[in-house]
């Protein structure tokens, strides 16, 4: 495993769960807006897998679970073993994902290795590639919303929308398809995004789009306004 960042304490990231992060390095996305861009290059990580067991070790009847992010977890090799040892020191397991490996997603899946799965949605399957500056597979990307849909454990969809990106029309294309368990997360500007010209939406329309939302998708749910 790769691991660049840690993350000791969160008790956002996992709903309803004390936990802390791990934040794997390297991404096959290449999104402008990410704002953990320094994990996007394929580098070696500098956080040992040990460093993180022994804080677990330490903190057993402390932490309730496990936040695996990145970059793009499911790219790294040792994945599924890393993911065991952690559950059986007896920890739940959140995994952040932006669903190009349906395959890997299925394995963890199958082996009951993930409790809970937050994936992201970047925008209306046509338009993928200019958010994620990337060749996309799409049919990997669908395969794995009906895999964690179908899969029997918590998980939600999210899209972190961006002006001049995402339009009205698009987001509540999006929520018809995933309003069921489905986030919406206003970008927010930081030194470490690439492109420091993106812009997010004003606290104003966000209101119009929560109005619009509360009448036609009212289990959708905005955050960070």
């Amino acid at each position: 495993m790769k691991i660049s960042g840690f993350q000791k304490l969160t008790l956002l990231d996992y709903p309803d769960k004390t936990a802390c992060i791990v934040f794997t390095q390297g991404c096959n996305f290449k999104c402008s807006y990410c704002h953990n861009s320094e994990l996007i290059s394929c580098c070696d990580g500098k956080i040992s897998e040990s460093t993180i067991f022994d804080y677990l070790d330490k903190r057993k009847k402390l932490l309730d679970g496990v936040v695996i992010s990145g970059g793009e977890p499911t790219i790294q090799a040792d994945l599924v073993h890393f993911i065991e040892i952690i559950k059986e020191k007896g920890f739940s397991v959140k995994l952040d994902t932006n669903g190009t490996n349906p395959s890997v997603l299925q394995e963890l899946i199958d082996k009951h290795l993930v409790d809970y799965i937050a994936m992201d949605i970047k925008t209306i399957f046509n338009e993928y590639e200019n958010i994620t500056k990337c060749k996309v597979h799409i049919e990997n990307i669908k395969r794995s919303v009906e895999l964690i849909k179908n899969s029997g454990i918590d998980y939600e969809f999210r899209t972190t929308i961006i002006k001049g990106f995402h339009d009205v029309n698009k987001i509540l294309s999006l929520c018809k398809s995933f309003s069921e368990k489905y986030y919406i997360q206003n970008f927010k500007l930081s030194e470490n995004v690439q492109n420091q010209l993106l812009e997010s939406f004003s606290r104003d329309e966000l209101k119009k789009l929560e109005k619009i939302l509360e009448e036609r998708f009212p289990n959708v749910i905005i955050r960070g306004e």
